[in-house]
Protein backbone atom coordinates (compact mmCIF):
# COMPACT_ATOMS: atom_id res chain seq x y z
CA UNK A 1 0.00 0.00 0.00
CA UNK A 2 2.96 2.35 0.48
CA UNK A 3 4.44 3.96 -2.62
CA UNK A 4 8.20 3.69 -2.17
CA UNK A 5 9.11 6.57 -4.50
CA UNK A 6 6.71 8.99 -2.80
CA UNK A 7 7.76 7.82 0.66
CA UNK A 8 11.47 8.40 -0.01
CA UNK A 9 10.77 11.81 -1.55
CA UNK A 10 8.72 12.95 1.45
CA UNK A 11 11.18 11.51 3.96
CA UNK A 12 13.89 13.54 2.24
CA UNK A 13 11.76 16.63 2.85
CA UNK A 14 11.35 15.61 6.51
CA UNK A 15 15.09 15.18 7.00
CA UNK A 16 15.99 18.87 7.27
CA UNK A 17 13.24 19.49 9.79
CA UNK A 18 14.21 16.39 11.77
CA UNK A 19 17.83 17.54 11.91
CA UNK A 20 16.79 20.95 13.24
CA UNK A 21 14.63 19.44 15.97
CA UNK A 22 17.33 16.87 16.78
CA UNK A 23 19.85 19.66 17.31
CA UNK A 24 17.45 21.53 19.59
CA UNK A 25 16.77 18.40 21.63
CA UNK A 26 20.49 17.61 21.82
CA UNK A 27 21.21 21.02 23.30
CA UNK A 28 18.43 20.93 25.89
CA UNK A 29 18.85 17.28 26.90
CA UNK A 30 22.63 17.59 27.30
CA UNK A 31 22.35 20.81 29.35
CA UNK A 32 19.53 19.65 31.60
CA UNK A 33 20.98 16.21 32.38
CA UNK A 34 24.33 17.83 33.18
CA UNK A 35 22.55 19.94 35.81
CA UNK A 36 21.80 16.83 37.87
CA UNK A 37 23.89 17.32 41.00
CA UNK A 38 22.94 18.15 44.62
CA UNK A 39 24.07 21.79 44.45
CA UNK A 40 22.28 22.55 41.19
CA UNK A 41 19.14 20.69 42.31
CA UNK A 42 19.09 22.83 45.44
CA UNK A 43 19.27 25.95 43.24
CA UNK A 44 16.44 24.70 41.02
CA UNK A 45 14.36 23.88 44.08
CA UNK A 46 14.94 27.43 45.29
CA UNK A 47 13.64 28.72 41.95
CA UNK A 48 10.57 26.55 42.46
CA UNK A 49 9.96 28.08 45.89
CA UNK A 50 10.25 31.59 44.42
CA UNK A 51 8.08 30.94 41.35
CA UNK A 52 6.00 27.82 42.07
CA UNK A 53 3.22 28.73 39.62
CA UNK A 54 5.60 29.32 36.71
CA UNK A 55 7.61 26.15 37.35
CA UNK A 56 4.50 24.02 37.88
CA UNK A 57 2.88 25.36 34.71
CA UNK A 58 5.55 23.69 32.55
CA UNK A 59 5.50 20.49 34.62
CA UNK A 60 8.60 21.20 36.70
CA UNK A 61 8.52 20.04 40.31
CA UNK A 62 10.96 20.23 43.20
CA UNK A 63 12.47 17.46 45.29
CA UNK A 64 13.60 14.99 42.62
CA UNK A 65 15.86 12.41 44.32
CA UNK A 66 16.92 10.29 41.32
CA UNK A 67 18.23 10.94 37.83
CA UNK A 68 15.07 9.65 36.13
CA UNK A 69 12.94 11.73 38.52
CA UNK A 70 15.03 14.80 37.70
CA UNK A 71 14.60 14.16 33.97
CA UNK A 72 10.84 13.75 34.36
CA UNK A 73 10.65 17.08 36.20
CA UNK A 74 12.75 19.11 33.80
CA UNK A 75 12.40 17.42 30.40
CA UNK A 76 8.95 15.84 30.25
CA UNK A 77 6.87 18.85 31.21
CA UNK A 78 7.87 21.07 28.30
CA UNK A 79 10.92 20.18 26.15
CA UNK A 80 9.95 16.65 25.10
CA UNK A 81 6.28 17.56 24.81
CA UNK A 82 6.41 20.77 22.80
CA UNK A 83 9.19 20.24 20.24
CA UNK A 84 7.95 16.88 18.87
CA UNK A 85 4.44 18.38 18.90
CA UNK A 86 5.59 21.29 16.71
CA UNK A 87 7.20 18.82 14.30
CA UNK A 88 3.94 16.85 14.02
CA UNK A 89 1.96 20.06 13.41
CA UNK A 90 4.26 21.31 10.65
CA UNK A 91 4.73 17.98 8.92
CA UNK A 92 1.13 16.85 9.31
CA UNK A 93 -0.12 19.94 7.50
CA UNK A 94 2.59 19.76 4.84
CA UNK A 95 1.89 16.16 3.85
CA UNK A 96 -1.78 16.51 2.88
CA UNK A 97 -3.45 19.94 3.27
CA UNK A 98 -0.60 21.92 1.74
CA UNK A 99 -0.70 19.76 -1.39
CA UNK A 100 -4.49 19.99 -1.58
CA UNK A 101 -4.51 23.77 -1.09
CA UNK A 102 -1.93 24.33 -3.83
CA UNK A 103 -3.65 22.01 -6.28
CA UNK A 104 -0.67 19.65 -6.42
CA UNK A 105 -2.67 16.87 -4.80
CA UNK A 106 -5.10 16.77 -7.74
CA UNK A 107 -2.13 16.14 -10.03
CA UNK A 108 -0.77 13.47 -7.69
CA UNK A 109 -4.05 11.53 -7.48
CA UNK A 110 -4.36 11.70 -11.26
CA UNK A 111 -1.21 9.59 -11.52
CA UNK A 112 -1.36 5.75 -11.69
CA UNK A 113 -0.86 5.60 -7.90
CA UNK A 114 -4.10 4.82 -6.04
CA UNK A 115 -5.47 7.52 -3.75
CA UNK A 116 -5.42 5.27 -0.67
CA UNK A 117 -1.81 4.38 -1.40
CA UNK A 118 -0.95 8.09 -1.50
CA UNK A 119 -2.59 8.93 1.82
CA UNK A 120 -1.18 5.85 3.59
CA UNK A 121 2.27 6.74 2.28
CA UNK A 122 1.96 10.30 3.60
CA UNK A 123 0.75 8.95 6.94
CA UNK A 124 3.74 6.59 7.05
CA UNK A 125 6.06 9.57 6.54
CA UNK A 126 4.47 11.40 9.47
CA UNK A 127 4.63 8.35 11.76
CA UNK A 128 8.23 7.66 10.70
CA UNK A 129 9.21 11.22 11.59
CA UNK A 130 7.67 11.00 15.05
CA UNK A 131 9.28 7.59 15.66
CA UNK A 132 12.70 8.88 14.59
CA UNK A 133 12.44 11.97 16.78
CA UNK A 134 11.36 10.09 19.92
CA UNK A 135 13.84 7.29 19.18
CA UNK A 136 16.63 9.83 18.86
CA UNK A 137 15.60 11.53 22.12
CA UNK A 138 15.62 8.16 23.91
CA UNK A 139 19.07 7.22 22.65
CA UNK A 140 20.40 10.70 23.38
CA UNK A 141 19.12 10.65 26.97
CA UNK A 142 20.62 7.21 27.56
CA UNK A 143 24.03 8.14 26.12
CA UNK A 144 24.30 11.53 27.86
CA UNK A 145 23.12 10.15 31.20
CA UNK A 146 25.53 7.22 31.11
CA UNK A 147 28.43 9.40 30.05
CA UNK A 148 27.91 11.85 32.90
CA UNK A 149 26.35 9.63 35.56
CA UNK A 150 27.30 5.98 34.84
CA UNK A 151 24.91 3.43 36.27
CA UNK A 152 22.39 5.95 37.66
CA UNK A 153 19.81 5.75 34.86
CA UNK A 154 17.52 2.72 34.72
CA UNK A 155 17.25 1.85 31.02
CA UNK A 156 13.94 0.01 31.54
CA UNK A 157 12.30 3.01 33.20
CA UNK A 158 13.53 5.32 30.45
CA UNK A 159 12.18 2.99 27.76
CA UNK A 160 8.74 2.76 29.42
CA UNK A 161 8.66 6.52 29.86
CA UNK A 162 9.45 7.21 26.21
CA UNK A 163 6.98 4.60 24.97
CA UNK A 164 4.35 6.59 26.85
CA UNK A 165 5.72 9.79 25.29
CA UNK A 166 5.54 8.15 21.86
CA UNK A 167 1.87 7.29 22.43
CA UNK A 168 1.18 10.95 23.29
CA UNK A 169 3.05 12.29 20.27
CA UNK A 170 1.30 9.82 17.93
CA UNK A 171 -2.03 11.03 19.34
CA UNK A 172 -1.03 14.62 18.56
CA UNK A 173 0.12 13.52 15.10
CA UNK A 174 -3.31 11.91 14.68
CA UNK A 175 -5.02 15.25 15.34
CA UNK A 176 -2.73 16.97 12.83
CA UNK A 177 -3.19 14.27 10.19
CA UNK A 178 -6.97 14.13 10.57
CA UNK A 179 -7.21 17.93 10.29
CA UNK A 180 -4.99 17.87 7.21
CA UNK A 181 -7.21 15.26 5.55
CA UNK A 182 -10.44 16.93 6.61
CA UNK A 183 -9.72 20.45 5.36
CA UNK A 184 -8.66 21.43 1.86
CA UNK A 185 -7.22 24.79 2.90
CA UNK A 186 -4.02 25.13 4.89
CA UNK A 187 -5.40 27.88 7.12
CA UNK A 188 -8.12 25.57 8.46
CA UNK A 189 -5.80 22.57 8.73
CA UNK A 190 -3.34 24.62 10.80
CA UNK A 191 -6.14 26.23 12.83
CA UNK A 192 -7.39 22.85 14.03
CA UNK A 193 -4.25 20.75 13.74
CA UNK A 194 -2.16 23.25 15.68
CA UNK A 195 -4.94 24.95 17.63
CA UNK A 196 -6.28 21.88 19.41
CA UNK A 197 -2.91 20.57 20.74
CA UNK A 198 -1.80 24.11 21.66
CA UNK A 199 -5.04 24.79 23.53
CA UNK A 200 -4.84 21.45 25.33
CA UNK A 201 -1.27 22.19 26.40
CA UNK A 202 -2.23 25.63 27.71
CA UNK A 203 -5.08 24.03 29.69
CA UNK A 204 -2.60 21.47 31.05
CA UNK A 205 -0.32 24.31 32.15
CA UNK A 206 -3.24 25.89 34.02
CA UNK A 207 -4.11 22.54 35.60
CA UNK A 208 -0.50 22.07 36.73
CA UNK A 209 -0.68 25.29 38.74
CA UNK A 210 -3.30 23.58 40.90
CA UNK A 211 -5.91 25.04 43.24
CA UNK A 212 -9.10 26.06 41.41
CA UNK A 213 -7.66 25.29 37.98
CA UNK A 214 -6.76 21.69 38.87
CA UNK A 215 -10.04 20.27 37.54
CA UNK A 216 -9.11 21.48 34.04
CA UNK A 217 -6.85 18.42 33.76
CA UNK A 218 -9.96 16.31 33.08
CA UNK A 219 -10.53 18.02 29.71
CA UNK A 220 -7.00 17.84 28.26
CA UNK A 221 -5.46 14.72 26.74
CA UNK A 222 -2.01 15.64 28.10
CA UNK A 223 -3.23 14.36 31.47
CA UNK A 224 -3.25 10.84 30.00
CA UNK A 225 0.54 11.02 29.80
CA UNK A 226 1.52 10.58 33.43
CA UNK A 227 5.33 10.52 33.37
CA UNK A 228 5.74 10.02 37.11
CA UNK A 229 3.11 7.28 37.09
CA UNK A 230 4.81 5.45 34.23
CA UNK A 231 8.15 5.47 36.06
CA UNK A 232 6.42 4.27 39.24
CA UNK A 233 4.69 1.46 37.33
CA UNK A 234 1.14 2.67 38.03
CA UNK A 235 -1.54 0.76 36.13
CA UNK A 236 -3.49 3.98 35.55
CA UNK A 237 -0.53 5.56 33.77
CA UNK A 238 -0.22 2.51 31.51
CA UNK A 239 -3.95 2.69 30.72
CA UNK A 240 -3.60 6.36 29.81
CA UNK A 241 -0.86 5.54 27.31
CA UNK A 242 -2.98 2.78 25.76
CA UNK A 243 -5.92 5.19 25.40
CA UNK A 244 -3.64 7.68 23.62
CA UNK A 245 -2.34 5.00 21.27
CA UNK A 246 -5.84 3.73 20.45
CA UNK A 247 -6.98 7.31 19.87
CA UNK A 248 -4.08 7.85 17.47
CA UNK A 249 -4.97 4.72 15.47
CA UNK A 250 -8.63 5.80 15.25
CA UNK A 251 -7.70 9.28 13.98
CA UNK A 252 -5.20 7.88 11.48
CA UNK A 253 -7.84 5.48 10.13
CA UNK A 254 -10.44 8.26 9.98
CA UNK A 255 -8.03 10.53 8.12
CA UNK A 256 -7.26 7.83 5.54
CA UNK A 257 -10.96 7.13 4.99
CA UNK A 258 -11.90 10.82 4.71
CA UNK A 259 -9.15 11.58 2.20
CA UNK A 260 -9.97 8.46 0.15
CA UNK A 261 -13.57 9.68 -0.30
CA UNK A 262 -12.79 13.39 -0.57
CA UNK A 263 -13.73 15.48 -3.62
CA UNK A 264 -10.52 17.35 -4.40
CA UNK A 265 -12.25 19.48 -7.03
CA UNK A 266 -14.20 21.44 -4.38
Amino acid sequence: MINKTLYLREMKKSLKMLLIFAMILTMYVAIIISMYDPKMMETLDNFYEIMPEVMSAVGMTAGANSLIGFMVSYLYGFILLVFPMVFAILRGNGLIAKYTDSGAMAVLVASPVKRKSIVITQLSVLISGVLLLIGYATGLEFVVANMQFPGELAAGELLKLNLGLLALQLFIAGICFLSSCLFSETKYSIAFGAGIPALMYILQMLANVGEKAEKIKYITFFTLFDANGIVAGDAGAFTGSVVLLVGAVVMFAAGVEIFSRKDLCV
